[in-house]
């Protein structure tokens, strides 16, 4: 018996070391200089030749080095020829709460119900994610981690990439309410013997109707005695005092400017998720200031009657109709990593780069209400940042040599990176 239990300890043992993640980075002690690099900073200025230097997980410098007399303090990287970006900030993700799709146990993203404001992702957010730590080598180092399923799925929470557990991942709690939009147009189930095509929502109305119910019982429970507990209606108090945002999940013309109405009506700030058809209703978006978080743009187009590029174009559209516009990472919590490729798609679609970059860094640090922090390299915000050997919108080029979470030098080896150079070397041998 003794011997069985020794062999089980030393196999646990084995499994903890393979599949564990990266030690989180330590707190940064020592300042730290970046000097010539290519300054990306995010809200559209580039310094060609910069010194950035990082002290106390803040950015306390940023100036051309050709214009500056700045020395450098601490520990000095020479990324010349280079580029330094503001970490990537992903939305609508699962990240650490899906490991494996098919094992249950691994999955946590949905709970059971209609109405469930109060599931609140925070909790429930895994920071040993093998899934999360493979985003941090694509620059990647925030993420909006979000619930799915229900009519209400629940509150989110925007989580830094790199920490012990969702305590010390936390950068803004309970920062949103997702609710997901009613369709005005279904296609048929056909493995239930339905119709294929697209045919009219005959419960739309429904729907909506029992959206505002819930709504309207919230208000009235919030503003009674309370002396009965309601979770539920607890975790609406946000929305209604402007402490939290509503994120619609919505894509069809009429949908968005129902949702938009809803909103207005029970004063809500709200933002679009996924809004393809949005370019339709761009300037109702414009008047009433209210964001979009696009679909990624490596899709194809959801209809066979649109432009086969609507996809690819769909962030420059509202960008140019004076949208606030960003793109959200995937839905499927995997894809996440290619968010950057997302964004650089938009430039062959006729975009600035630096106006690309917007849409995964300032962009989305404004929707989310922590552009106070996050989303450029200025002074006084979190040193939350990467080096790039080259265009970091580009797959070919987005090779970080360097990467910071509040001036914690972070790993980028994941378990990807670790096969890749053990087979690497396996097939250079046989050269």
């Amino acid at each position: 018996m003794r011997k069985i239990i020794y062999i089980y300890s030393i196999l646990m043992l084995g499994c903890s070391l393979t599949f564990a993640q990266q030690t989180p980075a330590d707190k940064q002690t020592e300042a730290i200089t970046i000097t010539g690099a290519t300054v990306h900073v995010g809200n559209g200025t580039v310094i060609e030749e910069a010194i950035v230097i990082i002290e106390n997980g803040k950015i306390q410098t940023v100036a051309d080095v050709r214009t500056s007399n700045i020395n450098p303090k601490g520990k000095v990287i020479d990324a010349s020829g280079k580029h330094l970006y503001p970490g990537f900030i992903a939305t609508n993700t699962t990240l650490g709460l899906v490991e494996i799709n098919s094992v249950n146990a691994s999955n946590d993203q949905q709970e059971m119900g209609s109405m469930l404001p109060h599931i609140r992702t925070l909790i429930a957010y895994n920071a040993e994610s093998k899934v999360v730590e493979s985003m941090r080598p694509n620059g990647i180092l925030t993420a909006q981690v979000k619930p799915n399923g229900g009519r209400i799925s629940g509150t989110s929470s925007i989580m830094q990439l790199d920490a012990w557990n969702w305590e010390d991942a936390v950068i803004k709690a309970d920062d949103g309410v997702h609710l997901n939009w009613p369709r005005s147009f279904s296609r048929g189930r056909w493995w239930l013997g339905e119709p294929r095509g697209l045919k009219p929502n005959k419960n739309y109305s429904k729907q909506i109707n029992d959206i505002a119910n819930f709504v309207k019982e919230s208000k009235a429970y919030l503003s009674g005695n309370r002396t009965t507990k309601n979770l539920p209606y607890d975790a609406m108090e946000g929305l209604f005092n402007g402490n939290q945002k509503l994120y619609i999940h919505v894509d069809d013309e009429k949908g968005i400017t129902d949702a938009v109405n809803f909103a207005k009506s029970n004063g809500i700030n709200m933002v679009v998720v996924g809004g393809y058809q949005a370019h339709l209703v761009a300037s109702m978006l414009k008047n009433n200031n209210i964001p979009v978080l696009i679909n990624r743009t490596h899709s194809t187009p959801a209809n066979e009657d649109q432009d086969y590029d609507l996809p690819y174009k769909n962030p420059k559209l509202l960008a140019d109709a004076g949208v606030l516009v960003g793109i959200h990472g995937h839905n499927s919590n995997f894809q996440t990593r290619n968010l950057p490729f997302y964004a650089g798609q938009v430039v062959g679609q006729g975009m600035n780069k630096e106006d690309a970059l917007k849409l995964i860094t300032s962009n989305i640090a404004k929707i989310l209400g922590i552009d106070d922090q996050l989303g450029t390299i200025e002074v006084g915000k979190n040193a939350t940042l990467f080096i790039s050997e080259g265009d970091a919108l580009d797959m070919r080029t987005n090779i970080l040599t360097h990467a910071f979470i509040d001036g914690r030098a972070i790993s980028l080896e994941t378990h990807q990176t670790k096969l890749w150079k053990r087979y690497s070397e396996k097939y250079k041998s046989q050269d």
